[in-house]
């Protein structure tokens, strides 16, 4: 069977490759490393392809890299709200334009059984009910939300329209291994993983009694490896952890000294899965409580300051048998 990730350098996208490749695939990564490294996936060098490339520049053809393909995992991205903000052209063209050409790449395949694509809770906006079940109203509050959003109503289109057998995967909060430290606005995971690294203060948003539905990584890649081996599609379903937590809380988790900084606008007080369409129809629910998913961080943490720093000489030494380069993406 054979399966693209794109975005699959990347925190989530390199989980599902490491599933994949358990299960037995080939695999074709398709990334920019935009936000990607390839320390995440270098263990599977001599077993996966790896394609350099934007998928938001048009006329770079995508298409023959999706010939045949099975499944296709969409997880490729600009993240972070602030730079959203400030930089909303880049992020509609990585995540609006980058998921119709993937769409389109995809829809050439005769043998597509499942398109996934890694949907983003933040379309709720600042939600009305809690837990948040998928029928919600949808006002995302910043670029990046919208941007998700709109990638998502593509999808749910090109399902309806191209008959294409397309899921979406609304994820909450995610963290584990390999989370990205870097950015001063990313998630909270990254951000206090860095600060903990280099022995600072975490800095804690407003008076840190607002909660989030920290879902562990290797639950997330199950419900998508779930859901793509299933019999639906053109359907959207919250993956969270059943569960909503205190920043206060993980502070408390982690450990470390604490600093408090002015509230941002656009963040909720709470983010809280429904999760009972996703338990109901594919029988999924999540495996790795939180006290267990950040101890597992904090046994890994130093996996974060040896991470290599990759330059573009590095990149073709260490890749010259498994990568290639479309376009002039860092190649």
């Amino acid at each position: 069977m054979k399966a693209i990730v794109t975005g699959g350098a990347g925190f989530i996208g390199s989980h599902m490759v490491d599933l994949l490749i358990k299960n037995g695939y080939e695999v074709t990564i398709i990334d920019n490393l935009a936000n990607g490294q390839l320390s995440n996936i270098e263990h599977h060098k001599n077993v996966v392809k790896f394609v350099n490339v934007d998928i938001g520049n048009y006329g770079i053809g995508l298409e023959e890299y999706f010939d045949d393909v099975d499944y296709v995992f969409h997880y490729a991205a600009l993240a972070d709200i602030v730079p959203s903000i400030n930089n909303p052209l880049q992020y509609h063209k990585a995540n609006v334009d980058g998921t119709i050409r993937v769409l389109e790449a995809s829809k050439k395949s005769k043998k597509l059984k499942k398109f996934i694509y890694a949907a983003s809770s933040s379309c709720y906006g600042i939600p009305e009910v809690y837990p948040t079940p998928e029928a919600s109203s949808i006002q995302p509050e910043y670029p990046y939300a919208h941007t998700k959003t709109v990638g998502e109503q593509y999808v749910m289109h090109w399902g309806q329209v191209y008959n294409m057998p397309v899921i979406s995967m609304r994820f909450f909060n995610v963290y584990g291994v390999r989370h990205r430290t870097s950015g001063t606005y990313g998630a909270v995971f990254g951000v206090f993983l860095a600060q903990l690294l280099n022995n600072k203060p975490l800095t804690i948003v407003g008076d840190g009694k607002q909660t989030r539905d920290f879902t562990y990584v290797t639950d997330i890649v199950d419900a998508c490896y779930l859901a793509s081996q299933s019999d639906i599609s053109n359907e959207i379903f919250n993956v969270g952890s059943d569960n909503t937590y205190s920043i206060n809380y993980l502070v408390e988790l982690l450990g470390g000294k604490k600093q408090y900084i002015p509230k941002r606008p656009g963040e909720p007080d709470c983010t809280y899965a429904d999760i009972s369409k996703i338990k109901t129809k594919l029988g999924w629910s999540p495996k790795i409580n939180f006290e267990k998913g950040v101890q597992i961080m904090l046994n890994n943490i130093e996996q974060w300051r040896e991470a290599p720093v990759w330059d573009e000489n590095s990149i073709k030494d260490a890749t010259k048998d498994w990568f290639e380069c479309l376009g002039d993406d860092k190649c």
